[in-house]
């Protein structure tokens, strides 16, 4: 089975750990693992800021790369939702293209739900003795119904997972929205960084590193710097260290 690896700009260029746990996963499961060097941006910033040009480009340019894989996989429900839903629907609907891009669509999965849905993933590395708490972010959540995969995942690295009260809402980084309207944005984190202190947990995780970096950066800035922020796949591949 020939999987590509989507990587993300964000992961590579802030947290290459996160694309380095995913190959583990992936590897250990068994797949032959394909990670194009050239690869670069799903296209997603600029389609959200009106450059449709620019992301119609940047599409081109995954599918040329992944077009030959037999599944393609990202750590990100955000990329895989711009992949498998907005490329499609939008940017080439009725264009030459767009049979191709559907064909790429079908075979795209965000890396939890590949592993628990495909991969039937069951013995995984990580061990984690400790509490976790979870963020669902937004696109993983609405756009592809990501919620109880990364979950289950996370219990066969045996740590303790306390849910936060409003896990499902918006910790405000929505892509352009913080820069956008900053100050909305800062009260929502504010929001999901007090929501993280009452469920007590030592890590908080998610599956979008946008998300954890807001959630991050927040935390910080609150004087937190004890409650570590953590890739899902950080944790069940055992690489939080």
């Amino acid at each position: 089975m020939k999987v590509g690896l989507f990587i993300t700009c964000l992961v590579d260029l802030v947290r290459p750990n996160i694309g380095f746990a995913a190959l583990k996963l992936l590897e250990d499961a068994g797949c032959e693992v394909i990670v194009p060097a050239s690869q670069t941006c799903c296209g997603q910033p600029g389609y959200n800021s009106g450059a449709r040009d620019i992301a119609k480009t940047l599409a081109k340019k995954v599918l040329a790369e992944f077009k030959d894989c037999d599944y393609v996989v990202a750590p990100s429900g955000s990329c895989s939702g711009q992949m498998k839903l907005h490329v499609v629907e939008d940017l080439f609907k009725g264009e030459p293209e767009e049979a191709e891009f559907r064909a790429l669509a079908a075979k795209w999965y965000e890396l939890s739900d590949f592993l628990v849905n495909v991969l039937k993933s069951e013995k995984l590395a990580g061990k984690f003795k400790g509490t976790v708490t979870y963020h669902d972010s937004c696109a993983g959540l609405r756009e592809l119904g990501i919620k109880t995969q990364p979950r289950a995942l996370l219990e066969t690295s045996g740590c303790t997972l306390n849910e936060m009260q409003d896990a499902e809402k918006c910790c405000g980084f929505g892509g352009t929205f913080s820069i956008k309207l900053g100050e909305i944005s800062t009260r929502m984190a504010e929001n999901k960084c007090v929501n993280i202190g009452v469920a007590g947990a030592d890590a908080v995780v998610g599956g979008d590193l946008g998300c954890l970096l807001n959630i991050e950066g927040r935390l910080r800035r609150n004087g937190d710097m004890k409650t570590k922020v953590y890739h899902f796949a950080e944790v069940v591949a055992g690489m939080t260290e």
